[in-house]
């Protein structure tokens, strides 16, 4: 890591960052609740956020590859987005949100591929010190879902626009102090990224990681409703999530002292492992808080170990000036595809065959990523 890494900085964006997903994430669907919105029309708004980043993406990480400050790019998309979320205080009518939200956050898909690769540049080849960057994130994320949870105990779910709006101009601030780093030449620079992208390896991992992202569908749209629904105040829905995010903040830290004793592939098949029963424990035994506790605490592996492990190997497989849309495709194709997939099904499935067998298909996604990273991917060029 060099010494003119912009901790500080960096460290700013991503608290706000994921301070706005901790707030949007876990609540803007209670709002949609409260709204008269029906459990297929809040599955689909939810799911709008990963709909956008299969396709956004591309186009920013095409444009940062091409402009002198790739930066520069993440922040006037994100000033856009801005301006774009002020349509969800004209009205809350289904086809109205999905425009704001579909233009919202068509634009702030920019800001994190784009400030990720700019991270991974600052550290060079030391990204197993991505974690003690990023944690700062998970503290963002902890900060807004147990500070809004209590609050939302006294106001009205409408106090979740203007948290959002507020946590939006945080990141924005960041995201234009945060200096450029452009990435040193690379012997595959001079490779079309077709060549990468066809590698069974890269195939392997982006796959695995939509299914990840898929099952997470149904725990990011309806945990919290899920959570009301079973007697649970809004406060502790708050500390459950922000309990998963704590574990997450663990694992961000230690990420260092893992990489030194299992290889990346070892981290993503615990992980993937981890997840098949926890989802099972959210649906079938939202009763015991017990063993909601320690579902939370699984989040550790099911996003904070998997995460930083699958980032990491983005970063070996897309090098030189392929790391910005190396970054922006495994987003878009990764969270994006698995994500919008999830949040749709998961609408229908809640809709049609409850909570129970929702979480039960978010598990076999779980299982079906985990054999296609044990078939697969192989790292031995990586």
């Amino acid at each position: 890591m060099t010494s003119a890494l912009p901790r500080r900085r960096l460290a700013g964006f991503y608290f706000f960052y994921f301070a706005y997903i901790g707030a949007f994430a876990p609540f803007f669907s209670l709002y949609l609740d409260a709204a008269g919105l029906s459990a297929v029309e809040i599955g689909v708004l939810m799911a709008v956020p990963q709909l956008t980043r299969i396709v956004a993406p591309h186009l920013w990480g095409w444009l940062a590859d091409r402009s002198a400050s790739r930066l520069r790019v993440a922040r006037l998309a994100g000033a856009a987005g801005t301006i774009a979320w002020l349509g969800v205080f004209a009205g809350a009518h289904f086809a109205w949100l999905f425009v704001v939200l579909l233009a919202m956050t068509f634009f702030w898909s920019a800001a994190l591929p784009l400030v990720e690769a700019t991270t991974l540049s600052h550290l060079g080849d030391e990204t197993a010190r991505y974690g003690r960057i990023r944690v700062w994130g998970s503290l963002g994320f902890i900060v807004a879902v147990v500070g809004l949870g209590y609050a939302l105990d006294t106001l009205s779910t409408g106090a979740v626009l203007w948290t959002v709006l507020a946590l939006m101009g945080g990141m924005l601030g960041f995201c234009w102090a945060v200096p450029d780093s452009r990435p040193p030449p690379h012997a595959t620079d001079e490779l079309p990224i077709g060549h990468i992208l066809r590698r069974p390896e890269v195939i392997a991992l982006i796959a695995a990681c939509a299914l990840m992202a898929a099952a997470h569908g149904p725990y990011y749209t309806f945990y919290t409703i899920h959570l009301v629904d079973h007697g649970y105040s809004k406060s502790i829905a708050g500390w459950l999530w922000a309990l998963g995010v704590i574990c997450e903040i663990g694992i961000f830290v230690w990420m260092p002292h893992l990489y030194r004793a299992f290889s990346p592939r070892q981290i993503l098949l615990a992980s993937f492992a981890l997840a098949i029963p926890r989802f099972l424990m959210i649906g079938w035994l939202p009763g015991s808080l017990a063993v909601l506790l320690v579902a939370q605490v699984l989040h550790a592996a099911t996003f904070g170990s998997f995460h930083a492990a699958a980032i990491g190997i983005v970063y070996k497989f897309f090098r030189g000036r392929h790391q910005a849309r190396g970054q922006a495709i495994y987003g878009s194709l990764a969270f994006g595809v698995g994500g919008a997939a999830g949040g749709f099904a998961s609408g229908y499935a809640w809709a049609g065959v409850g909570p129970a067998l929702t979480f039960s298909l978010a598990s076999a996604c779980a299982l079906a990523g985990l054999l296609l990273i044990a078939w697969k991917l192989k790292l031995s060029e990586a």
